[in-house]
């Protein structure tokens, strides 16, 4: 290529530059997400003094269904159509958001107390949480919806490893209205009604040894 030609194809270039930066982009303008948190509200009753023994439990790794695990607000529809909440998301994955409101659900107070890995030869049971249903659901497209979220719950005792009791909890609750901040509010409800009956479960087997 001659030097003229090179010369003649710079200011080419930036003719053709300067033409697409007027330009609209071709990407689609998408409007942000709105984000939210979830999280465990003790009741105003409040736990109910105990003057019996700390029963110590050890918290497993909590188990999510896959599609509500991240930080997508799943729906479903008629039972079966599954789909996500448009422009909205939990502020962080939905399994680490439930973990933190787990340890603040004992940190409450009864006579259940978590105690940590590094503590295992210490703790009487070990206790696993399965979140089976975290969700909202409509019965019908448009309709109010509900939230609703079920817990499958164990408990190891840790000296001989077997299988002290194990229970569903699961907490429906409908709303009066289909926007974000009631969907938002019916999660932070169903979620302390789940976690303070594990915790009071909890609580009561291992004050009755299992």
């Amino acid at each position: 290529m001659t030097r003229l030609h090179t010369a003649l194809r710079i200011p080419a270039l930036l003719m053709v530059t300067l033409a697409l930066s007027g330009c609209i982009t071709l990407f689609p303008k998408t409007k942000p997400a709105q984000l939210y948190t979830f999280g465990y509200t003790a009741s105003d009753a409040g736990s109910a003094p105990t003057s019996r023994e700390t029963v110590r439990v050890l918290k497993l790794a909590s188990s999510f269904t896959r599609p509500s695990a991240g930080d997508q607000i799943l729906t479903v529809t008629g039972g079966s159509d599954v789909a996500y909440m448009a422009q909205a998301r939990w502020v962080s994955a939905a399994s680490v958001l439930f973990d933190e409101a787990v340890n603040r659900a004992f940190d409450q107070g009864g006579p259940g107390r978590l105690v940590g890995r590094g503590d295992m030869g210490r703790s009487d049971y070990a206790l696993k949480l399965t979140v089976a249903d975290f969700k909202v659901a409509y019965d019908q497209p448009k309709s109010k919806p509900s939230v609703v979220i079920t817990v499958q719950a164990s408990l190891t005792r840790t000296s001989d490893r077997a299988l002290a009791a194990e229970r569903t909890f699961s907490q429906s609750v409908p709303l009066a209205d289909n926007r974000q901040s009631d969907i938002v509010a019916g999660f932070n409800t169903a979620l302390s009604g789940v976690l303070s009956e594990v915790v009071t479960w909890t609580g009561a087997l291992g004050q009755t040894g299992g």
